[in-house]
């Protein structure tokens, strides 16, 4: 087994609210950021796992994303990176 690092994006879907980019982009454009268009606030997870390589621990982790760490009605994920530790 090898120790894998992996790190995923969760998202609001695009065209739901989003109350805190909302709030975010007007921030910005109340500081001078007037190219600003959009801001989506998201969470970053960064997760260390045991895998036989990296397409295991890529599907373990889409499971996890599936199942528990991403709301699929209302987020999207991305596994952004993989790493062996």
């Amino acid at each position: 087994m090898t120790r894998f690092t992996v790190s995923v994006r969760i998202v609001p879907r695009h065209g739901l609210l989003d109350p805190q980019g909302k709030a975010v982009t007007e921030a910005l454009h109340t500081l001078g950021f007037a190219s600003v268009r959009d801001v989506h606030v998201g969470r970053l997870l960064v997760i260390e796992l045991e895998a036989t390589d990296t397409a295991a621990a890529q599907a373990r982790v889409r499971e996890m994303c599936e199942r528990l760490l991403a709301n699929p009605v209302t987020e999207d994920f991305v596994i952004a990176e993989i790493a062996a530790a």
